[in-house]
């Protein structure tokens, strides 16, 4: 009885002059006037692909290094597929129950441990045909939350660093290294009077970067 059927399905997919190929693809190219042939995997993949899940997801922020003396910036990690469109993503960040930040697109942080909730805004919309073309019916804002433990680290201390005035160096970094390649150390003669073009650690940090010590202090 399979059999039969079988054999008045196919006649009738013959007399309607179209194949549907299930298996590999012909090797022979097709004659003028022969029907088409269907790759039935390409007509899956094509509505699979058409009715792809409208989705966003919200990632947590890894763990952050800021930079020696400065911030790390943070922004949300916000992604969506299918046929929606994500219209707002913020950060509120909170430090020992005090609030840092509040909705922000990007927040930086010092070297700490935070709370911070991620907050993403969004739509999703469905494709309507008209007469006129086609158009989008959009549905009802709605809202997604993750809320996460941050960590910001401190960053390594460099050997050098910039002045942090024309005439003045960081604690951190003391002795001062000018134009002229010469390396001025704290209580030097010619110390206070000297324009630091580069600040470092220690001389043998400015000795290394190719300063010679002053031979008047």
């Amino acid at each position: 009885m399979r059999s039969l059927l079988a054999s008045l399905a196919l006649g009738a997919l013959l007399a309607s002059g179209a194949v549907v190929a299930t298996g590999s693809a012909a090797t022979a190219a097709p004659s003028a006037g022969a029907p088409a042939v269907v790759q039935a995997g390409s007509v899956q993949s094509s509505i699979a692909t058409a009715t792809k899940p409208a989705r966003v997801t919200i990632k947590k922020i890894g763990t952050r290094t800021a930079p020696y003396g400065g911030k790390a910036k943070i922004k949300p990690r916000v992604s969506k597929s299918g046929q929606v469109k994500v219209t707002s993503k913020t950060l509120t960040v909170k430090k020992a129950g005090k609030t840092v930040a509040k909705n922000k697109k990007t927040v930086s942080l010092k070297p700490g441990t935070y709370r911070v909730v991620t907050k993403a805004k969004y739509k999703r919309y469905t494709v309507k045909t008209t007469a006129q073309g086609t158009t989008k019916v959009w549905g009802p804002t709605k809202t997604k939350t993750l809320k996460q433990k941050l960590v910001v680290k401190q960053g390594k201390r460099p050997t050098s660093t910039a002045p942090v005035s024309k005439w003045n160096c960081p604690s951190w970094a003391p002795v001062k290294g000018n134009q002229s390649g010469i390396y001025h150390l704290p209580g030097g003669r010619y110390y206070d009077i000297t324009t630091p073009e580069r600040c470092f650690t220690t001389a043998a940090a400015a000795r290394n970067a190719g300063y010679r010590a002053s031979k008047n202090g």
